[in-house]
This record gives C-alpha cells, structure tokens and sequence, in this order.
C-alpha cells in the first residue's frame, strides 16, 4: 500500500499551470509543505523536511484557490517517482507526494493571526512563542522540554 499522511505548512504560494490535453485542461499544482520533525538530532541544524507535492484536477484547483504560503494542512496522498532529461543531458530523479486529499488544520483566524504577527517578529525567539501561544490558543497545554520521563504514559 502507498499511503502519505502530513501535516505541515506551505512554504511558498502553489505554482499553478492548466495542461493542455486537447479540449480538456487539467490544474497541476505544485508546492512544497514544511514538516517538523518529531526529534531534533544533536548534530542536525535542520528542524523540518521539505516535501514536494503536486495536485491534479479538482484537488488542484482547491489548492490554487484557497493555499498560501504559511497556510497549516494536512495532505493525504501516494509517493511517487519519476525521472527526466534535464537541458544538460543529466537524468533527474524525482520523488512527489501526489496529494489526493488536504484539508485545513487550524482556522482561518488562527491563521490569520499568526500571518500578521509573523512580520513584526523577526526573532527565532519570537517565532518560537507564537508556536506556543498558538498551540495554547487551539486547547492544548504546552510541555516544557527535558520531562519525558515524568509523563504517566
């Protein structure tokens, strides 16, 4: 079974172009979801994962419609691989997440909020509090970091 489950958010508005299959043109939207991962390695800067994904069709269409950069989904969908001749003559393999399914994951005032504190903040800091403020706001309590094994389960 190939089966894609994320959670993450945009990070730049979808590129969106119609293809042309004679009568019938087709959205293809692309862009890419930023994904936290779980565990931060000592040794790694890197945070979050970067996920290319294309949406084809209706899915595309919503996409074009309603994502912007910033914008927390859930995108559920297949892994697939591909590969092409570049202008160089080199072979470029590709790997997309085909989105068959998103879906919003806050609310729109939710994400509203934090698209108009992001650019009074420039601080990682900054960005770090509105994370918990935001996770404070949606109901859930904030874990301090090291206290794993106090937790009762």
């Amino acid at each position: 079974m190939n089966k894609v489950v994320l959670i993450g958010r945009l990070t730049r508005d979808p590129d969106v172009r119609y293809s042309n299959n004679g009568d019938n043109q087709t959205c293809v939207a692309r862009y890419t979801l930023a994904v936290d991962r779980r565990f931060k390695r000592d040794n790694d800067s890197q945070s979050a994962d970067f996920i290319g994904c294309v949406a084809f069709g209706r899915v595309g269409e919503f996409a074009e419609k309603y994502l912007h950069q910033g914008t927390k989904i859930c995108v559920e969908g297949r892994i697939q691989t591909g590969s092409y001749t570049n202008k160089d003559g080199n072979k470029v393999y590709t790997t997309d997440v085909v989105v068959e399914n998103h879906e919003f994951v806050e609310s729109k005032s939710a994400s509203d909020e934090r698209r108009a504190q992001t650019p009074q903040q420039g601080s990682a800091s900054a960005s770090s509090q509105d994370g918990q403020q935001s996770q404070a706001a949606e109901g859930f309590l904030n874990i301090p970091d090291g206290i794993e094994g106090e937790l009762p389960f």
